[in-house]
């Protein structure tokens, strides 16, 4: 994507005729760590793409390594996510004790409102959580795979008890087997709480079976919606799942297996046929599914459409799904065939909100605690642990490009530092790798933001423009960072 000048400069004069830009820092937590230690240079568009899509946006350390070690290196390194020291950032997510709890105890500490707690707590420490993971974990792919899991197995976290249920399966299920096998991912998944509660299996009994679980374990946990499944499959594997509830008194929130409510009698799914053995049928089932050739085809087409493009190439997904078959399932092994073989054919993709939000702040250095982000990301559609249906937040570009405004107003309240308990420090930033004169700056901020710098031509257009408004060399900055952030350019990644 290239940056038209038309389109900087209209950005640029909505700002440049607002109030001058507040000096006042906020007060917050800091947690970005120390400024970047060598300057940072421009990169090639294909570097760029695959830094963005193998992070939340990347900053200026990452850049340096990518740079130092090329790419098939750098992918090793993140996939080996466990030898990376990420004391840091956890350190960061003390405070928030529910994410470590287990569903009875997130329960009660809910209705103990004299300690501070109430039934938003849980949901709110989660989600800042994630938020400040995709911010500041050094193992950034890991942090993408996570949240391209909980978008596949999505779970709406304002369903009933989801809001001491779900914690426990981003921590036991997404998290655990984010770069593990997906035979263990889907095991754990349909094992889980709150996925069975989500999807209305806890009401599936012999007596009056509901189907919701079993649809979407085929449709969009493994086959895909083309898969070869039928209704009857459909009717016979919820067969096979009556009785699979979650306590609800003692031990409340762990899996339990009532045969009372199982339906006894022989059942057929996919043409495999399932004699009577109570909690085994399902299992038998899924150990099927997460075999299946359309399985194999269906994720590799989900993680080529996240990590490549949004009608990614054929020939990546043919090799990908060859893969997921021959190592069963092995997750870093089907991801190194679509970043190695891949990355090279990618196309942009626009940026949904919470890639946009990131990326100005991780590449900008930005301190924040990660609170206030909540609001913006509700203006903008997506708030972690929010979309109401199964199928999870969209991924291609289409359904996010209609609603600039709030993205406007991000980018400017950003570098007017009016978030709350966020903080960016532009200057410091810049004098890593700056002069001080006003065009080398800009260059620098271009190529942090973009990549590469801009034209001369455009530049120049730029500055004059912010300061024929009366602006000081500090705002003329400030502003023109801004205007990079909101513009089309920015939007992809």
């Amino acid at each position: 994507m290239t940056l038209s000048r038309r389109d900087f400069l209209k950005l640029a004069s909505l700002v440049s005729a607002s109030a001058a830009l507040s000096s006042c820092a906020p007060v917050y937590r800091r947690i970005a760590g120390d400024l970047p230690t060598l300057p940072w240079a421009a990169l090639g568009a294909g570097d760029f793409l695959a830094l963005n899509r193998l992070t939340f946006g990347p900053r200026v350390e990452e850049r340096a390594r990518f740079s130092e070690i090329g790419l098939q290196n750098y992918i090793e390194e993140q996939l080996d996510f466990e030898s990376i020291n990420d004391f840091d950032c956890d350190l960061q997510l003390m405070p928030f004790k529910t994410i470590r709890m287990d569903a009875n105890e997130i329960e009660g500490v809910s209705n103990q409102l004299f300690d501070g707690y109430d039934r938003e707590r849980a949901p709110q420490e989660l989600r800042q959580a994630t938020l400040l993971r995709q911010m500041y974990s050094k193992r950034q792919l890991y942090e993408v795979m996570t949240e391209f899991w909980s978008d596949h197995f999505n779970i709406f976290m304002d369903k009933e008890k989801e809001f001491f249920l779900k914690s426990v399966d981003d921590r036991e299920v997404i998290r655990k087997h984010a770069l593990g096998n997906f035979r263990d991912l889907v095991w754990a998944s349909a094992h889980s709480p709150a996925m069975l509660v989500y999807l209305d299996n806890q009401a599936n009994e012999q007596s009056h079976p509901n189907e919701n679980y079993a649809r979407e374990l085929m449709e969009l946990h493994t086959l895909g919606v083309d898969g070869g499944y039928s209704q009857q499959d459909v009717m016979e594997l919820a067969r096979c799942l009556t009785g699979w509830k979650v306590k609800e008194h003692f031990w409340l929130g762990e899996f339990t297996f009532d045969k009372n409510l199982h339906d006894t009698g022989t059942k057929n799914v996919l043409g495999l046929s399932i004699q009577p053995s109570g909690v085994e049928e399902a299992e038998q089932v899924i150990e099927m599914l997460v075999k299946h050739p359309s399985t194999a085809r269906f994720i590799s087409t989900k993680l080529a459409r996240r990590f490549l493009a949004d009608d990614p190439p054929q020939e990546i997904i043919e090799k990908a799904a060859q893969t997921f078959l021959a190592t069963k399932g092995d997750i870093k092994s089907v991801l190194r065939v679509i970043l190695l073989d891949g990355l090279p054919l990618a196309q942009p993709k626009y940026k949904r909100p919470v890639n946009f939000v990131l990326s100005a702040m991780r590449m900008l250095n930005v301190e924040t605690d990660a609170a206030a982000l909540h609001d913006y990301l509700v203006r903008m559609g997506q708030v972690a642990f929010n979309w109401p249906t199964p199928d999870g937040y969209p991924d291609r570009s289409e359904p996010w490009q209609g609603n600039l405004m709030p993205r406007w107003q991000f980018a400017f309240a950003l570098i007017r530092n009016e978030i709350n308990d966020t903080k960016h420090n532009l200057q410091s930033l810049l004098d890593v790798a700056s002069n001080g004169i006003l065009q080398d700056d800009v260059d620098s901020i271009t190529s942090l933001l973009l990549g590469t710098p801009l034209e001369r031509v455009t530049r120049d257009g730029l500055i004059d423009t912010v300061r024929a408004a009366g602006s000081t060399e500090e705002e003329t900055l400030q502003v023109i960072t801004a205007s990079i952030i909101a513009s089309p350019a920015f939007q992809w990644r």
